[in-house]
């Protein structure tokens, strides 16, 4: 017996040309800031599949993020120096939750100019998913709520009134960023796969495996359930997990740690036709285990079923490759990347 499908599962996305007078403040939110994955008025590039990949060194990346990390801890700095008086933990709240929601824009930004100059993995074949009509809304909440709660977590265990911007570990932040994203990755790679072999698990996961060219404003379209391990269950374990092992993560080197993880989850879905990976400083490590993720291997996870996904991990390649789980990549393989052509990402 046939059963019709769920008018809440489409992923029909007509809305960006739809009469204005139907939208609503989520819709306004998108075209305001000016954080579409693509201009509609504006080609996208489309590639044979054979068609060489540029690439984008990992030097700009680290660039881009730490520059948008420290900007908003040096304006704290110098409230400090200036009055002699630090930010109470209600007012580092609402700075630090601006502040991520205003990098993560500047982000969206960028990838869609990028998008214009590279195109999209599988564009041959597949246009990219748009914000769903009936999931604007969601889209919209998604974003706010994440941008939202990481800081609520981070400021609730680690800030400290008395420790100020000068008093950050420095000694510690390369490890603890480095290790940062491998650590939340471990924890990531377990509960989505298992979000992906166990049935039962699986419909708190569907929602999000809808789209099959996924975009950045995609990163978190999902249930509820799956929201919460997202937001705070992943970061959390692995917060955790990292003074376990005798780290200190302190706020600002906490914070810094979300703005590469940030960067990589949007990028990550951002279907771009681009040999990009994850900026950490520990990349030297995970180039010789073969173990660094690139755009192409998130992508094709999600055009796969739930029991034939692979490609479980979102910050490295380490887990998968370790448990078996990785997928061949179609465009970006080694011998498909043009060396010879780099893309720049700017400062600001």
């Amino acid at each position: 017996m046939s059963t019709k499908p769920n008018p809440k599962d489409s992923m029909k996305s007509t809305w960006r040309s739809s009469d204005h007078s139907d939208w609503t403040i989520a819709h306004w939110f998108f075209e305001i800031l000016r954080i579409h994955p693509w201009n509609l008025d504006e080609k996208i590039p489309v590639h044979e599949k054979t068609d060489k990949v540029p690439y984008l060194s990992e030097l700009y990346e680290h660039r881009w993020v730490l520059v948008h990390a420290f900007i908003p801890i040096a304006i704290q700095h110098l409230v400090v120096t200036y009055t002699g008086r630090n930010f109470t933990p209600l007012q580092a709240f609402f700075f630090y939750s601006l502040a991520f929601k205003v990098i993560a824009i500047r982000e969206l930004q960028v990838l869609r100019r990028t998008a214009h100059q590279v195109g999209f993995l599988d564009g041959d074949q597949h246009e990219r998913d748009g914000v769903p009509d009936v999931g604007v809304g969601k889209t919209f909440r998604s974003l706010i709520s994440t941008s939202t709660f990481r800081p609520v977590f981070t400021i609730f265990l680690s800030y400290r009134t008395a420790q100020a911007p000068r008093d950050m570990n420095w000694l510690w932040l390369p490890l603890e960023a480095g290790l940062y994203g491998i650590i939340l990755d471990f924890w990531f790679y377990w509960y989505h796969r298992l979000m992906h072999e166990v049935p039962f698990l699986w419909r708190f996961h569907r929602t999000h495996h809808l789209t099959k060219h996924p975009n950045p404003l995609l990163t978190l379209y999902a249930d509820l359930e799956q929201e919460f391990f997202d937001i705070a269950g992943v970061p959390l374990a692995t917060y955790f997990s990292m003074k376990a092992m005798g780290m200190p993560m302190g706020f600002y080197e906490w914070w810094i740690c979300h703005q590469y993880v940030v960067f990589a989850e949007l990028a990550g879905h951002s279907g771009l036709r681009l040999h990009a990976v994850p900026p950490n400083p520990l990349s030297w490590v995970l180039r010789i285990l073969g173990a660094e993720l690139i755009i192409e291997d998130h992508d094709l996870h999600h055009r796969k079923g739930w029991k034939t996904a692979a490609n479980y991990g979102k910050q490295t390649r380490l887990w998968d490759k370790i448990f078996g789980t990785c997928r061949d990549r179609i465009e970006c393989g080694e011998d498909n990347i043009d060396w010879g052509e780099s893309i720049k990402m700017p400062l600001l």
